[in-house]
């Protein structure tokens, strides 16, 4: 077997390397075009002005919205918070209940706390061992005063998708607005908010190839027409939902990785879907390896897996001078806690802390694949002996 370079990077759930046709486009914003886009009198404002503009229609066609509907952001949590706090402000008299779901990012569930710490009622719905809600659960949590249901688009550890038309419907229904945190979804399999129905939709620009520190919020005008509140204020940019200076290095980097996702996701989605069986079939062919959540409702590039008898984290330190993987969301990877999305599916603490996230990219390459399967099975075995070794 060719090795392939080293460290492979298995972990494009967390971030993704920037494309190089997305850096191109990028960098005259820094040093030629450097204008701010909000300087109207002069010819390096209207450069940089057209350039957020031309943005704005790449990443608003990727997703099937109007231009206008776009509202930049720094990023994916900023936008979850806009959404969330948005809504609740604005929607003060209508009610102030909203029901998101046990397995959200952080971005979700911590903004839902300091909800609550303001006075607003949260349902937490409850996931099936596949890792999706039940719909009629949902439902039945609808109250006269639900002005929002928040439930993730792809979860960024197992890779899982909720029946997002599904629950659009149900909203549509009993009248209540529908956020999606869709960050790991767009660009990488076909979202489009008026087939699916959206209200709110937060994604970011690191996620599909883009630079870090920008994102945006899709925010629905008509049919309803919605408008949270600003959580920024200063200056009334962004229709006045988020004020501040634009990145136009970041959003022009941004626009450009929606338009070359928009031209190559779908042959992307079927390679990766490929290796990444590739990958599963081999590792869960070993002794005590499972898949965490459901094998057809997910993303084609993820797959997280339970390694029975091995810790993850001594799995991911075997590994780590050849291999970048994860044992969950990079926001939380920093805790001891055993997943608390896995745990959510009913896996067991131990099996929690057994579990490793393969999550592919657009540059993984079949001798990568290949490598990472030997690798891994390898220290999995080293692992068990070890641990046999110490039981006696």
């Amino acid at each position: 077997m060719n090795l392939p370079k080293l460290p492979i990077y298995l972990d494009y759930n967390a971030t993704t390397p920037v494309d190089e046709r997305v850096l191109a486009a990028m960098l005259p914003f820094f040093t030629e075009q450097f204008g701010n886009a909000a300087s109207r009198t002069h010819a390096f404002g209207w450069a940089a002005e057209e350039a957020v503009k031309q943005a704005r229609q790449e990443i608003a066609a990727l997703i099937g919205a109007a231009p206008e509907e776009i509202i930049f952001t720094s990023g994916a949590t900023e936008a979850c918070n806009l959404a969330l706090k948005g809504v609740f402000e604005a929607y003060a008299t209508k009610g102030n209940h909203i029901i998101t779901c046990a397995t959200e990012h952080k971005a979700v569930l911590d903004t839902c706390l300091h909800i609550e710490k303001m006075g607003g009622q949260v349902t937490y719905l409850p996931v099936d061992a596949a890792g999706l809600i039940d719909l009629a659960e949902l439902e039945s949590a609808i109250t006269e005063k639900t002005i929002l249901i928040a439930i993730m688009y792809a979860n960024n550890e197992t890779g899982v998708l909720q029946a997002v038309r599904d629950i659009s419907a149900l909203a549509a229904r009993k009248n209540v607005l529908f956020f999606t945190d869709a960050t790991q979804a767009v660009g990488k399999i076909p979202v489009d908010v008026q087939a699916d129905g959206l209200h709110l939709m937060a994604f970011s620009a690191h996620k599909m190839y883009g630079p870090k520190g920008v994102g945006a919020l899709y925010v629905r005008r008509r049919n309803p027409r919605v408008r949270p509140t600003a959580q920024m204020d200063g200056g009334g940019h962004e229709r006045g939902m988020r004020s501040g200076t634009l990145n136009v290095p970041g959003i022009v980097g941004f626009g450009r990785a929606c338009a070359i996702a928009q031209s190559e996701m779908k042959e992307d989605a079927g390679r990766l879907l490929a290796l990444r069986n590739r990958l599963e079939a081999a590792l869960c062919a070993l002794p005590g390896v499972s898949r965490n959540g459901s094998a057809e409702q997910r993303l084609p590039h993820v797959a997280n897996l339970s390694f029975n008898q091995v810790e993850s984290e001594g799995l991911m330190l075997r590994l780590s001078k050849d291999m970048a993987l994860s044992s969950g969301s990079a926001c939380t990877s920093a805790t001891l806690a055993p997943s608390y999305v896995l745990k959510a599916m009913g896996l067991s603490d131990e099996a929690a802390y057994s579990s490793l996230r393969f999550s592919l990219g657009r540059f993984t390459t079949p001798e990568e694949i290949d490598y990472a399967i030997q690798k891994t099975a390898r220290a999995v075995e080293g692992l068990r002996q070890l641990r046999v070794g110490l039981d006696f």
